[in-house]
């Protein structure tokens, strides 16, 4: 393909995007809703004017990194801290209710298969599947409402991140027991290391920039450098630990949350991921998306699946946080802020179909799942808001 060809793509998702966002906003829905169908309109199931490509790929893994170290730095250190404890139990439940019910499912659709066999695994696999939570459109939507900074938001943030080390470690344990030679436990010292790692190397971080800030507020080099820290912590997370790249992004927005100059950071981040990584992250949400290929048993399976994924997360975390002493309408807003799969949920499917747990035609399931929960978490989200400020005191 002509390397000019990305500037067309380019322009018609930017185009698209910011016309699907404007109108979703116009119907008191949240942007990103629009630029998820936006993606979908404009990709291979309905117009097909723009196709998935390596580039695109690409483009979005930046715009979601970004995003990832926008959240960190607007995240309030010591909220983090408080809701620390609670998240962990609030993610371990939005793991342990999902994987159960995806295998469940699976095997109602399919039949109870022995122990240790092919389909057994591929049954616990769909559950695999369900466990990763994709906080990035939460957070977007969070974002947009003003609401990342409070109790509920920090909170989402804490458990979807704790959630998806969690899911990559069951992935890891899931594979293991298929494929003997693999070690699982290498995936838990490998988390272990990484968070020590980015204590140990945050501190010093943090000192840095504290000093620079001191010395040259409100200049350039700050944001760039802080730029530079985030693409380092995404590779260094990826590349020596197997961690999520959007874990390391995350982890650099909190080293630096605490800075003077970290809402200027923010802000110069929010102009790259408004004007352009944004719109083709979310965008390409929906360019994943192919339904020509669906058959009636599938699709209904699809159906179940979304369903089960979307009310899984919604009873496990919800009944956690209010174990922990949430108010109702609080445990809806958690349990729903979790439900959305994206990346992450994506990374587990393409890793499923590489070792033979996933078979090519379930793909389909994912991304319907992807999707839907995608296009209404932010709405019910919003929804939500709107009652419990409309509520009495």
């Amino acid at each position: 393909m002509a390397s000019y060809l990305v500037f067309k793509d380019l322009a018609i998702i930017i185009i698209a995007a910011k016309f699907f966002g404007i109108l979703a906003r116009k119907c008191k829905a949240p942007q990103v809703v629009g630029e998820i169908i936006a993606g979908l309109i404009i990709g291979p199931s309905v117009l097909g004017v723009v196709n998935q490509s390596d580039f695109l790929v690409q483009m979005a893994e930046i715009g979601v990194v970004l995003l990832m170290f926008s959240a960190g730095l607007e995240t309030d250190l010591k909220e983090l801290l408080k809701t620390g404890p609670v998240a962990t139990l609030i993610a371990c439940a939005g793991v342990f209710v999902p994987l159960v019910c995806g295998g469940l499912l699976y095997m109602a659709f399919y039949g109870v298969s022995p122990w240790g066999s092919e389909e057994f695994y591929k049954g616990i696999f769909m559950g695999v599947i369900l466990t990763a939570t994709s906080v990035s459109i939460t957070v977007e939507t969070l974002k947009e409402m003003g609401k990342l900074k409070g109790k509920i938001g920090t909170t989402i943030l804490s458990a979807a991140i704790i959630d998806d080390i969690i899911g990559i470690i069951v992935l890891t344990f899931v594979i293991g027991l298929k494929n003997p030679e693999s070690k699982p436990m290498m995936v838990v010292v490998n988390t272990l290391l990484f968070f020590v790692f980015a204590i140990v190397v945050g501190f010093v971080a943090y000192k840095i920039f504290k000093k620079v800030d001191a010395r040259y507020p409100h200049t350039r080099r700050i944001p760039i450098a802080g730029l530079a820290l985030c693409l380092i912590m995404s590779y260094i997370a990826e590349k020596y630990f197997g961690i999520a790249d959007i874990t390391g992004a995350y982890v650099a927005g909190i080293i630096l949350c605490s800075i003077r100059d970290s809402d200027y950071i923010a802000e110069k981040m929010d102009i790259n991921s408004y004007m352009l990584f944004g719109p083709v992250f979310f965008a390409s949400i929906g360019l994943k998306t192919s339904i020509n290929n669906l058959t009636g048993e599938i699709f209904i399976f699809s159906l179940a699946f979304v369903a089960v994924g979307l009310l899984s997360k919604v009873v496990g975390c919800g009944l956690i946080s209010r174990l922990c002493g949430f108010k109702k309408i609080d445990c809806l807003k958690i349990g729903t802020g979790m439900m959305t799969r994206g990346e992450v949920a994506l990374i587990v499917a393409q890793k499923g179909l590489s070792v033979g747990l996933l078979t090519p035609v379930y793909f389909t399931s994912v991304i319907l799942l992807i999707i839907v929960s995608s296009v209404f978490t932010p709405i019910l989200l919003k929804m939500l808001y709107t009652k419990d400020e409309a509520a009495p005191a």
